[in-house]
């Protein structure tokens, strides 16, 4: 792999991973004025505004120049449509119920199994390489689930707010690997277009149900978290997903919900769950060894044509049929020839081959 695409693809991931992770038990305090429904939409309302602003400045300050992205094409809009179904609609309310019934730093680790599940649909339904270390990784991280939800007792609230945590984590998960097939796109449309059409399903639903709109201020912090937490963080983490594939930015995205409990402790001054740090450091070791693994091997790459926004490293040495200035990265299309080598690299969208 590229140093571009390693470097910029982890630092994506990691970066999402604070802005979500941190997002979460500020919804937790939100939750308690603002009901369930009407939060998520809120939240996303928040992603999809502030993201799609800024992508129209963008381009309105480009004035036709080339801004670096490919915009989705029609081709695109199944994906999108499945991923806003699943990431924006059903995802955010399955956890904002379970917020109502357990703690934010219980919640925020649980948030873990996004990660798995994303890893698990990527190996076993979409054909991504997911190697041995990962799959250890991956038990680790649902080992130190199961003990931060288990309280040393059946407790069917806490039972049940935990499933739709891990639901909501499907719905992720899902969301994930959708996107990951337009993750050429621009990240900034992507997920503003996702985050206005959720936040719109979302606050439609709850004006249905009965809810109100919050005060103002209230409003307000609730955009201010999504554009964040939610919106900055997607647009971040689809950029992961073009360089990383989806499975490794599951996991690297993993780290997410060890700061939201953190967050949770200091902020909300939450007492610590008894197996709280066996739990943590479980997890910390599926996170680890998902962030160790090197996968290198002899692999060809077939003839490819498309466009996203690259540099001219060693899978893009094409010629150009209009006048360049020089500068990188840029945006157009454009062809791989075959080729063949062995490199490090993960399943991005120049590495989706079979094993």
């Amino acid at each position: 792999m590229t140093r571009f695409s390693f470097h910029r693809g982890i630092a994506s991931a990691l970066v999402a991973a604070v802005l979500f992770g941190a997002s979460t038990p500020l919804a937790k305090v939100l939750v308690g004025a603002v009901a369930p429904v009407m939060l998520a939409g809120l939240l996303y309302l928040g992603s999809g505004i502030g993201l799609l602003v800024w992508f129209w400045r963008q381009r309105l300050r480009a004035d036709g120049r080339d801004v670096h992205e490919t915009t989705l094409a029609r081709t695109d809009l199944p994906w999108l449509i499945g991923a806003v179904v699943m990431g924006g609609v059903i995802g955010p309310v399955l956890l904002m119920q379970g917020l109502l019934r357990t703690s934010a730093a219980s919640a925020s680790l649980l948030l873990n199994f996004e990660g798995v599940l994303t890893a698990l649909l990527a190996w076993r339904v979409f054909r991504e390489n997911v190697d041995r270390r990962v799959a250890m990784g991956m038990a680790m991280i649902v080992a130190g689930g199961a003990l931060v939800s288990w309280q040393g007792r059946v407790d069917s609230l806490v039972a049940a707010a935990s499933l739709m945590i891990v639901g909501a984590c499907l719905a992720w998960a899902i969301d994930n690997n959708l996107t990951r097939k337009i993750s050429a796109g621009n990240p900034v449309q992507i997920a503003g277009l996702k985050g206005l059409a959720a936040g719109l399903t979302n606050t439609t639903l709850a004006l249905v149900l009965g809810d109100h709109f919050p005060a103002v201020p209230t409003a307000v912090a609730a955009g201010v978290v999504g554009a964040l937490g939610y919106g900055l963080s997607l647009a971040l983490f689809v950029v992961a997903l073009r360089h990383l594939g989806t499975a490794r930015t599951g996991a690297y995205f993993s780290t997410a919900p060890f700061l939201g409990a953190a967050v949770s402790l200091v902020l909300l001054k939450e007492p610590l769950a008894r197996l709280f740090w066996p739990a943590a450091g479980l997890m910390a070791l599926g996170v680890w060894l998902h962030l160790t693994e090197r996968h290198e091997h002899l692999h060809e790459h077939e003839s490819q044509a498309h466009a996203h926004s690259h540099v001219h490293d060693a899978h893009h040495r094409h010629a150009h049929d209009f006048p360049w200035d020089g500068m990188e990265p840029h945006t157009h299309f454009h062809v791989h020839g075959p080729l063949a080598h062995s490199h490090p690299h993960y399943p991005d969208i120049h590495h989706r081959h079979r094993h």
